[in-house]
């Protein structure tokens, strides 16, 4: 028989605690703002802990976000060798400039991967962006000479997708970004761990839209079984923007009362020190500072605001 005193019941517990809380993404934001600023914009590079096989979730900014990591010792390479080597493909949300332009105009100097998107997405950019007209047609489809450089993966929403080069998965979930027009979520999965990652959406209520509340229903038994290490998600204007004047955004306010829809499915107390990563954050700089102190002060669950920051690694 072996017996354990009180000392080593509680180490074993505090390692198992520790152990529980162990890092299963490696994230590293290349952009985190929306607006203005093109050098920071929506782009989050996405790995397994402990490897170099990124996925990124849109791609507002590229290069100067790598540049940033560099400079941060995220990365001891070069950026030509992040991009061409770390980053094995692209998940777009939707094609507005502020989330694909950092993908067009890294497009020469990159190499061959793939590009998923839901259909209406890709038929977007193949259409406006790498069209023969607008920019280059680096993809395998659309119209112009197609230099097939990327393969354009349609995403089929609900339909678990193999990211190739990964042991990673993705499934697309619709989102609303001023009704009718679409924007997705992604819900990517390793084993048993995953992370939802929004693009840009509003509220149920402003949408006049059930996405949301489909989407909960969907992750809800995730939060349930702790396999959802975390949720990036927008918010775009502080409290005082009107709902006219929204445009298919998140305010603190409309945040949290979905987040409180979200914790209705997956039961009372599950969001507790749950990870929110707050994302899309909108200049000028007061009403970001705006932003942060609303949703402190209105965070009623309890839940873990991340605030990621450009070239800032952090795990998940």
């Amino acid at each position: 028989m072996i017996l354990f005193n009180k000392q080593t019941i509680f180490f074993f517990l505090v390692s198992l605690q520790l152990f529980s809380q162990k890092a299963a993404f490696d994230v590293v934001p290349l952009g985190v703002k929306g607006g203005i600023d093109e050098k920071n914009l929506s782009a989050y590079l996405v790995a397994p802990i402990n490897t170099k096989d990124y996925i990124c979730l849109d791609a507002g900014t590229i290069n100067a976000g790598i540049e940033k990591a560099i400079t941060n010792k995220v990365f001891n390479v070069t950026t030509s060798e992040v991009l061409r080597k770390y980053i094995k493909g692209y998940c777009i949300s939707h094609a507005h400039l502020d989330h694909v332009s950092g993908l067009i105009i890294n497009s020469p100097a990159d190499s061959s991967k793939t590009v998923y998107a839901t259909k209406k997405c890709l038929e977007m950019m193949e259409n406006h962006y790498f069209n023969g007209e607008t920019w280059a047609n680096f993809g395998d489809e659309g119209p112009g000479y197609q230099l097939k450089k990327y393969h354009f993966q349609t995403l089929t929403i609900g339909e678990e997708t193999k990211l190739t080069n990964t042991t990673m998965t993705v499934k697309a979930f619709p989102l609303s970004h001023v009704n009718p027009f679409e924007s997705t979520a992604f819900l990517i999965q390793n084993g048993n761990d995953a992370i939802l990652y929004l693009g840009d959406t509003g509220s149920d209520s402003v949408e006049k839209s059930n996405d949301l509340k489909s989407l909960w229903l969907a992750v809800a038994p995730l939060i349930q079984q702790k396999k959802l290490r975390g949720i990036f998600i927008e918010v775009s204007f502080p409290n005082e923007q009107p709902d006219n004047a929204l445009f298919g955004h998140l305010t603190p306010n409309h945040l949290m009362k979905e987040l409180h829809n979200l914790e209705e499915l997956a039961g009372k107390g599950s969001l507790k020190n749950f990870k929110i990563i707050i994302t899309h954050l909108k200049p000028p700089s007061k009403n970001i500072v705006k932003i942060k102190e609303q949703l402190q002060k209105g965070n009623d669950l309890g839940v873990q605001l991340i605030f990621p920051e450009q070239g800032k690694r952090f795990g998940l």
